[in-house]
């Protein structure tokens, strides 16, 4: 009763409202109230300015009897009730009116009740009273007045009606065709955000499986306050705007679950989920014999949104189902499917398929998750712009890519995929930029089959086995992107596959950066590869990539693996602060490494072995903890025009049957010596300039060999060329000078052909032979060395002032037996006939040794030197150099 009242009242209200226009606007006093009201003119009505929502969304039949007290006006302008006075005097007289049975209360009192109603009654009142009005009338209350325009633009007032129609608890705007947005109700933007929202999508159509609170009725009569119209299925509401021919249709879909409609979408329609809370979760289409829905030729602006869409076929049907998805896109189609959750059941097929020519969707923040087949499918030629999706736990590939559909895809998370993350294939394209792929079972990205996608930006990371797989004569260009903490190699690489990866970061893998086998090809530029569990970058099995301008750094393995025939052009990268040896050369390989710069490892630089060759030129190769090069076990690469230099060993090892040419490279400034041959090695070394060593030149010894040709060896530490150990090099015009021990010395039962050389301004003389040494010399010339050893002897000095205990200058070898020294002791010919005058010495050979006496290492102190040193026992060559026993990994 109460509820009665108030609507009674509201309407007599509304007359109210529309007399106290006319009170404000006539100047003529009557006290027929008809009358006054009919006299109002169009003038008055627009003295105001007051805008309203009435143009938006009231069509003028649904607001016009607002106006029914207006005078009709006839085609000649004249108002259709207006008589002229010849005609007045033949009418008969009017009865007079009888007195209205309204309420009193309710009836206008001219300019008083317009002013008590328009500024006296309190506006908690008027909010009450308005609160029961709906949309088309708040909007015709606020063409009243200021005041009536104030209270009805009230928030809460329109956030009420707006969620009675559409559900949502923001506002959703519209602003431009196929485009829908959620705002803040605070939204600085729009005056008043839920009324903007009523007047950009009050024009819609409703699908509802329940009642909606569209009109209210007092005492059987229909009250047009709100003009909505409602259907209670999909297809029946969309057949409706199709045959009325509605421009930009627009159906709004509530709350429930609808089951088996046929959803053909040939025009530009925009549908769209309506519902509290979250909307896609509440508004779901699903279908279980064919497609859930279809945009066919005809949908170019159409528009989908906001809700689920699934396909669950009946398990048991044996109807093929490879062709029906929750989502299917057809040729020459443009829609835009916004926020939907979409899913397949079918085990065959995809739940979003995208094919043919001029299929151009966008589809974007949508979830395609948990499908029993692949997610989305984009093929034959297909495009569109897919962005800002999830892609997740879906039991074949996130994406596929096939038949040279050309997609866009920006921002997607493709993630704990059961297969592959996206799988582009048979001739597939593709840009990818900015997705996050990841956590999937399979590669984070499979190329095959001529697929050439573009990958920028993305982050390809925790695969359970690789990042990005390129195989089968795949192509494509990944660059700047994020590949890490995968469980295989970042990057794999084969069977004729020529990827182009540029600038990106590749680490912590579990295994290996970049892998490239099986006649695998590709670019690899530019990249930042690090922290790996294996080398950086392997090449095997006939694969020739190019590899240049990278880093290849703190790796917990080496830094590049040649193996197994492998080939390659490598240049110009910086391979540094590997584990391992920074390159490994190895198996039959044939690399080219040019212009890299090759440092700071921890074990040896450039390593080859077993059969390794290849092209090593123009390097830097510096700062190695072992050799900087070495070569071994059949290995014959060409080493040309290198630096090699800093290294904390030797700086290049030649051993165990190593081969190679060594030429023109400049070696200087390591620990030990610059080249060392050993053990049935055969290299042969032309033009180098071997020179500032800390230790000797050129170490030939344990059965060496190797062609020594037109090299300048010069200042360094111990002999220019020392040769041991039953070695038998060739030394043919060679420059040997400025040393600070010996030019050449020979020991230990090796011999030399020596021819053609020149030795010269050397410390400890030109050409030094132990015991039993017997050269075959031809043509050289020794000249200008300055023979310390003999002057010391002669002036009465040990030789260890002018040797200390990292010089081994050759002279007289003794030892005493009265002070128990053995054969690792040595002692000078001065020391013996001062320091052990009257023992029982005996001369051992004329070797290469220093002082063991003047070093303090005896019982005795040496009488011809100071203060002892404590030192080791004499070592007849030079220290050996640490070898590498780095283990082979395939």
């Amino acid at each position: 009763m109460r509820s009665c009242s108030v609507i009674k009242y509201i309407y007599g209200f509304k007359s109210l409202i529309m007399s106290s226009r006319s009170a404000r606007t006539t100047r003529l006093k009557t006290r027929n109230l008809r009358k006054r009201v009919q006299t109002k003119s169009a003038s008055s009505r627009h003295r105001n300015g007051e805008s309203s929502m009435d143009a938006t969304f009231c069509s003028e039949d649904s607001c016009s009897r607002y106006y029914l007290r207006r005078r009709s006006h006839s085609a000649d302008g004249s108002s259709g009730n207006s008589v002229s006075l010849s005609d007045l005097s033949h009418q008969p007289m009017r009865k007079k009116k009888k007195k209205s049975n309204i309420n009193p209360a309710l009836q206008p009192q001219g300019r008083v009740a317009a002013r008590y109603l328009q500024h006296e009654l309190p506006d908690e009142v008027m909010f009450y009273i308005f609160s029961f009005l709906k949309e088309l009338d708040l909007c015709n209350a606020a063409q009243v007045c200021r005041r009536f325009r104030s209270i009805t633009n009230d928030h809460e007032l329109w956030k009420v009606l707006y969620m009675e129609v559409f559900e949502y608890e923001s506002p959703l705007m519209n602003p431009e065709p196929r485009v829908f947005q959620f705002v803040s109700p605070d939204d600085p933007n729009y005056d008043n955000p839920w009324k903007e929202s009523f007047k950009q999508l009050y024009r819609g159509i409703h699908v509802s499986k329940n009642d909606l609170p569209l009109v209210e009725t007092v005492k059987g009569k229909r009250i047009k306050g709100r003009n909505l119209i409602k259907f209670d299925t999909i297809e029946s509401a969309y057949n409706f705007a199709d045959t009325e021919e509605i421009e930009d249709p627009l159906i709004f879909v509530h709350t429930g679950t609808y089951r088996s409609e046929f959803l053909l979408i040939d025009s530009q329609v925009s549908l769209i989920g309506a519902s509290g809370g979250n909307v896609e979760d509440n508004v779901i289409i699903e279908r279980d014999t064919e497609s859930t829905i279809m945009f066919v030729e005809g949908a170019r602006r159409a528009y989908l949104g906001y809700m689920t869409l699934r396909f669950c076929p009946d398990s048991a049907s044996a109807v093929p189902h490879h062709r029906h998805y929750a989502l299917e896109v057809a040729e020459n189609t443009q829609p835009v499917i916004d926020h939907c959750k979409i899913k397949s059941l079918s085990v065959v097929g995809a739940a979003v398929c995208v094919s043919g020519q001029n299929a151009d969707p966008t589809i974007m923040n949508c979830s395609i998750r948990d499908c029993e087949n692949v997610g989305l499918y984009v093929t034959d030629k297909a495009e569109g712009v897919y962005e800002n999706n999830e892609i997740s736990g879906n039991a074949l590939a996130g994406i596929w890519v096939k038949n040279g559909a050309n997609p866009i895809m920006r921002n997607n998370h493709i993630h704990h995929g059961r297969d592959v993350g996206v799988f582009t294939f048979d001739n597939g394209l593709g840009y990818f930029d900015n997705c996050d792929i990841h956590d999937n079972r399979i590669a984070g990205f499979e190329v095959k089959a001529g697929a050439n996608p573009t990958v920028i930006h993305c982050e390809v990371h925790h695969g359970q086995t690789g990042g990005i797989y390129v195989h089968e004569n795949g192509r494509g260009q990944f660059i700047e992107n994020k590949i890490h903490s995968n469980n295989f190699a970042g990057v794999w690489i084969t069977s004729n596959s020529d990827p182009t990866i540029r600038k990106n970061e590749i680490y912590n893998g579990q295994q290996g950066g970049v892998y490239i086998f099986g006649d695998g090809r590709g670019l690899i530029e530019h990249n930042n590869i690090y922290g790996n569990a294996l080398a950086g970058i392997q090449i095997r099995t006939n694969s020739n990539p190019i590899v240049r301008h990278n880093k290849i750094h703190h790796g917990q393995h080496g830094g590049i693996y040649v193996h197994e025939k492998g080939k390659g052009l490598i240049e110009e990268n910086e391979v540094y602060s590997n584990t391992l040896a920074g390159v490994w050369i190895t198996t039959g390989s044939t690399p080219v490494l040019r212009r890299n710069r090759i440092h700071s490892g921890k074990q040896v630089g450039v390593y080859f072995y077993d059969n390794g060759h290849g092209v090593l030129e123009d390097n830097d190769i510096f700062n190695h903890l072992y050799s900087g090069v070495q070569i071994r076990t059949g290995s014959n690469p060409f080493i040309r025009k290198n630096k090699i230099w800093g290294g904390q060993n030797g700086g290049i090892l030649v051993y165990n049957g190593g081969l190679g040419m060594i030429e023109s490279n400049e070696i200087f400034d390591n620990a030990m010596a610059g080249i060392w041959i050993k053990t049935e090695s055969n290299p042969i070394l032309r033009h180098n300039k071997i020179h500032d060593g800390r230790d000797g030149g050129i170490c030939i010894f344990n059965t060496g060999k190797g062609l020594l040709e037109n090299n300048e060896i010069f200042r360094n530490a111990q002999a220019g060329v020392l040769i041991s150990t039953q070695s038998h090099p060739i030394l043919r015009r060679n420059r040997i000078f400025d040393g600070l021990a010996a030019g050449v010395e020979i020991t230990n039962n090796a011999c030399a052909t020596l021819e053609e050389n020149k030795i010269f301004n050397n410390k400890f003389g030109g050409l030094c032979l132990a015991t039993g040494v017997d050269p075959i010399m031809k043509d050289n010339v020794i000249f200008g060395n300055h023979n310390m050893v003999d002057r010391a002897v002669n002036s009465g000095q040990c030789l260890y002032k002018i040797s200390s205990y990292t010089s081994f200058p050759m002279h007289k070898f003794f030892r005493c037996r009265t002070c128990n020294t053995t054969e690792r002791n040595a002692i000078c010919v001065n020391c013996i006939n001062t320091c052990h005058a009257g023992h029982d010495v005996e001369f051992i050979r004329h070797d290469r040794f220093f002082c063991d006496c003047g070093a303090g290492t005896l019982s005795k102190h040496c009488q011809l030197q100071g203060e002892p040193t404590q030192d080791t026992d004499t070592l007849y060559d030079s220290a050996a150099p640490m070898e590498s026993h780095t283990l082979r990994v395939n």
